[in-house]
């Protein structure tokens, strides 16, 4: 049996609310220039990574192309973005609408949860309900009859205490800030139980984690003259979470 020290090696990770797109028709791309309509108040900043893929079959040929952006602007009341292939570079531009998307979507979503740098600790917890089926008119002998149950929803919970800091562009500040983001879509918490890093990398196949699409339900704020300021931030899973708790 292995044993592994909590607390050495754990990490939060965190793709905010509001940064996952995926019904993208291809007249939400431009035929000349540069403006993608995305949808209006969402959680996008700008340099954001994100990733824009087309549905298979699509036809993009000097269309904007397929593959890995930064936000380059986002203007939340017109939904209006631009992205560039590096962060503060170049609004890429088509000359072409993008076609054959048949009666799917396209996508722009966040490229992957980055690390929170200032997480003091996290929690998850995961239940599942029962549905008591017994029925009536057993006959009582030497025992009392069992009750009988059948498995119900699971569901969980969770929160995560973070440091506060004056930089309201960090990951931290934008957890707290997503607590009241409407539009929750890609929010989502990657947590570490033993993060190993090569080289400056995260190793997944070294490591251990759950992967948790979430909804921030609250965050609480702790100000005294002896700690840090520090919020702890809950959030409840919106899809089923994914494991990844061994090391191959």
């Amino acid at each position: 049996m292995a044993t592994v020290l909590s607390g050495t090696s754990g990490a939060l990770y965190y793709s905010p609310a509001g940064t996952s797109v995926t019904t993208l028709a291809a007249s939400a791309f431009p035929a000349s220039a540069s403006n993608i309509t995305v949808g209006t108040y969402l959680g996008f900043k700008v340099n954001d990574p994100v990733t824009l893929a087309y549905p298979a079959g699509a036809t993009v040929t000097n269309a904007i192309p397929a593959g890995a952006y930064f936000v380059k602007t986002y203007d939340a009341s017109t939904g209006i973005m631009t992205i560039s292939s590096t962060a503060g570079g170049t609004a890429a531009t088509a000359t072409a609408l993008p076609s054959g998307f048949g009666a799917d979507f396209a996508s722009i979503t966040y490229t992957a949860p980055a690390a929170v740098g200032s997480v003091r600790d996290w929690s998850f917890e995961i239940t599942r309900s029962e549905i008591d089926v017994t029925t009536i008119g057993q006959e009582v002998g030497q025992y009392a009859p069992f009750r009988n149950y059948i498995t119900g929803f699971a569901d969980g919970s969770g929160t995560a205490t973070v440091y506060t800091t004056d930089d309201d562009t960090n990951l931290a500040s934008r957890m707290i800030e997503d607590v009241i983001q409407s539009q929750q879509s890609g929010a989502t918490v990657k947590l570490y139980t033993d993060r190993v890093v090569v080289s400056g990398t995260v190793n997944d196949t070294s490591s251990r984690s759950i992967t948790v699409p979430v909804i921030l339900t609250s965050a609480s704020l702790t100000v005294n003259p002896d700690d840090g300021q520090s919020v702890e931030i809950a959030f409840r899973p919106s899809a089923a979470p994914t494991f990844d708790l061994s090391k191959s």
